[in-house]
């Protein structure tokens, strides 16, 4: 199994079409049917089911094609490693919710920067199901996030509980029934305590799976919004958000996972976390 083969099987399935994936890869449209072929006959299944329309996957593809990925990111990464310049020792491969970038991902990594000098890092932002996948295959030594989802061969560590508050873009704005409050889902544990603490207030008009993009949206248009202090605080110190008084606070975990076989001879990172 050749990866020009697995980069054409993708190609194929984010462009729509064979004639697409042809463009996107330079190359003939005859080479890219060749290369399809070639995979699905290695394989013994069909992966695509072409038409005049375009390609769509197969149960067989769609259940490949996640595998796909892994192997093509696994090769980008071997060849990116193989490649590394005289006096780097180490490569530092970070996977971090991208909430946890502002401070937690920024820190951890500009301190490797700052104190291995020989270690050559690479960072990739995800969800919860990216995190495990990278982390399960060895794309990722290392993963920021907020569900404690380690598998055999991978650690656990508490970095804190995080405090999220209900913050407004209006002094004096109600805690329950504000028609610009937006709903900012952290996680089902927060869903719960959340629907329990606001069982009278109705549905949410917007809702946004990223507390980042939430806080955008909140300084553009104003607002209401439970947000991860971290985040938020410098933006209450600067008048532009504020407080409700009386509103419950919640918290939520931040956690760090590590590939045991990875992270094995790096007790430098255990004092890089104690930091955090």
């Amino acid at each position: 199994m050749n990866v020009s083969g697995l980069q054409t099987f993708l190609a194929i399935v984010e462009t729509g079409s064979l004639v697409r994936a042809s463009e996107r890869l330079n190359v003939t449209q005859s080479t890219v049917t060749a290369r399809l072929k070639g995979l699905e006959a290695e394989l013994g299944q069909t992966l695509l089911h072409r038409q005049k329309s375009g390609a769509e996957l197969t149960s067989s593809g769609f259940k490949f094609k996640r595998y796909a990925e892994v192997m093509v990111g696994l090769w980008h990464q071997a060849r990116q490693e193989a490649a590394l310049p005289a006096g780097i020792d180490t490569v530092f491969n970070m996977g971090c919710h991208m909430d946890l970038w502002p401070e937690f991902g920024r820190r951890l990594f500009g301190e490797v920067h700052r104190t291995r000098p020989k270690t050559a890092l690479s960072a990739w932002p995800g969800e919860q199901d990216d995190l495990d996948q990278w982390l399960g295959t060895g794309l990722v030594d290392v993963a920021l996030t907020y569900q404690p989802a380690a598998h055999d061969n991978q650690s656990t560590h508490v970095l804190r509980a995080e405090q999220l508050v209900l913050y407004t873009t209006r002094p004096g704005s109600p805690m329950r029934f504000d028609p610009g409050y937006i709903y900012v889902d952290a996680g089902e544990d927060f869903g719960r305590r959340h629907a329990a603490a606001y069982a009278d207030a109705g549905t949410a008009k917007i809702t946004f799976g990223s507390a980042v993009w939430a806080l955008e949206h909140l300084l553009e248009h104003g607002g209401s919004a439970y947000l991860p202090e971290r985040i938020a605080e410098p933006h209450r110190a600067s008048g532009a958000l504020h407080h409700i008084a009386d509103a419950p606070v919640f918290d939520r975990k931040i956690y760090m996972i590590t590939n045991d076989a990875a992270v094995a001879d790096w007790a430098w990172l255990q004092e890089l976390v104690e930091k955090l």
